[in-house]
């Protein structure tokens, strides 16, 4: 099996490489210093007939070695290169290992009562208001916020986004009739009163202008006067009606309950009873509503919205001392020192984070766990089982020298046992 280049390796598993050949190492040379104190055991034993419990030692520690180096390369592959069944078990069964990791990962972890009881037992709310309260932190929400809202704006068509907003304006404003909801709106207006501040501000601007505009008056009635009459007679024609301007708009004002009012209010009420009752005056209102937004201009509209706003919002999403960013930033912050004192927020906030997760764990678990078997069904085979024997490896060489020792141990305690009982 080819290896992956050191230079390719991280730093961490270039380590591991090292430790890995240390042990492996360790694991050999324990082997052959069985096998070295087997063959002097084994050639002097009959002069000196204690080394044969000597020798018994070393044979089951050479077995013990061996059996278990086997074992540990039959994970990775085929001890000696030899294609003995049942051994390269990693590479060839890879993909069924990811299955069973993933099923195991879907049944043992992704349960609702698992997930329900670690989530209560973890105080979420607390220790998120605790961290997001840091101005830092919050400074670091809005900013990423900020960043991913900017990306989503960006990443919009501006001619989709503008058919969204003429299709919402046609519907929801131009389709529907004006006249009797305005009506309506406008009957209860004139019923509460609420209309006399707008006259009252009227009449205001109407005497404000008339004190500021008295030349204005000058020939505006005089002229068409026969021109046989004094200037005198003109002068005092144009005073008349400029005076008794002066006069009615100053009664208006002073008398809440002036002819020239109640006018107003008849006329507020045939009209709110005419938008809601009379086809005509509803048709007139629709076909100059249909005149004032006809179709391309509201796709000027929705264009000019849509620009509009969504310069606005890029410009405050990168600044980060614009209004948004500060307020959106001070209310992180205030949501954070809200979840750390207030204990029905908390519990609030914990239920919700619970239910959630465990909805989304048991509709969708299987989805999840699929990434386990979907990733591992990618690996490469070869670069699978060295990332693994990187991993473990090093531990799994202490099985050989556990091997080594108790093959020695069992082979004396069998040979003991043997000697006693057999002779």
């Amino acid at each position: 099996m080819a290896r992956t280049p050191t230079a390719l390796l991280s730093p961490a598993d270039q380590e591991r490489r090292r430790g890995l050949r240390l042990m492996k190492g360790v694991a050999l040379g324990a082997l052959l210093g069985m096998a070295v104190v087997f063959a002097i055991s084994f050639a002097f034993q009959a002069q000196v007939p204690a080394l044969a419990y000597v020798r018994a030692a070393a044979e089951g520690g050479m077995v013990g070695a061996l059996a278990d180096w086997f074992a540990v390369t039959a994970l990775f592959r085929h001890p000696l290169g030899i294609p003995i069944p049942h051994t390269a078990i990693i590479p060839h069964r890879k993909d069924e290992i990811g299955r069973t990791l993933g099923e195991f990962v879907e049944t043992e972890f992704l349960r609702g009562d698992v997930v329900r009881t670690k989530l209560e037992a973890t105080a979420v709310s607390a220790r998120l208001g605790e961290w997001l309260r840091e101005p830092p932190h919050a400074e670091r929400v809005a900013a990423e916020g900020s960043a991913m809202a900017a990306g989503v704006l960006r990443a919009l068509s501006d001619d989709d986004v503008q058919g969204v907003i003429e299709d919402l304006a046609r519907e929801h404003l131009l389709s529907p009739e004006w006249g009797p909801p305005l009506g309506a709106w406008l009957g209860r207006i004139v019923e509460t009163g609420a209309h006399h501040g707008a006259v009252d501000m009227a009449v205001d601007t109407v005497g404000a202008w008339l004190e500021a505009n008295r030349l204005a008056f000058t020939g505006l009635v005089s002229r068409r006067l026969p021109s046989w009459l004094p200037s005198v007679a003109s002068r005092l024609v144009d005073d008349t009606v400029y005076n008794e301007a002066v006069k009615f708009v100053a009664a208006v004002r002073a008398d809440p309950d002036h002819q020239a009012r109640r006018a107003i209010d008849g006329y507020l009420e045939r009209l709110s009873d005419n938008l809601q009752h009379d086809p005509g005056t509803i048709g007139r209102f629709e076909d100059a509503k249909a005149t004032v937004f006809d179709s391309p201009r509201i796709r000027e509209l929705a264009a000019e919205a849509w620009n509009t706003a969504k310069a606005g919002l890029l410009a405050s999403l990168a600044d980060p001392d614009s209004g948004l960013r500060r307020r959106a930033t001070s209310a992180l912050a205030e949501i954070g020192q809200r979840l750390t004192t207030d204990a029905a927020l908390q519990a609030r906030v914990d239920s919700w984070v619970t239910d959630a997760a465990v909805f989304l764990v048991d509709r969708y678990r299987h989805d999840i766990a699929s990434i386990i078997t979907d990733t591992v069904e990618r690996w490469d085979p070869h670069e699978t089982t060295e990332k693994i024997e990187l991993m473990v490896g090093r531990d799994l060489q202490y099985i050989r020298l556990n091997g080594t020792v108790v093959g020695a141990l069992a082979g004396l305690v069998i040979y003991t046992i043997a000697h006693a009982a057999l002779g």
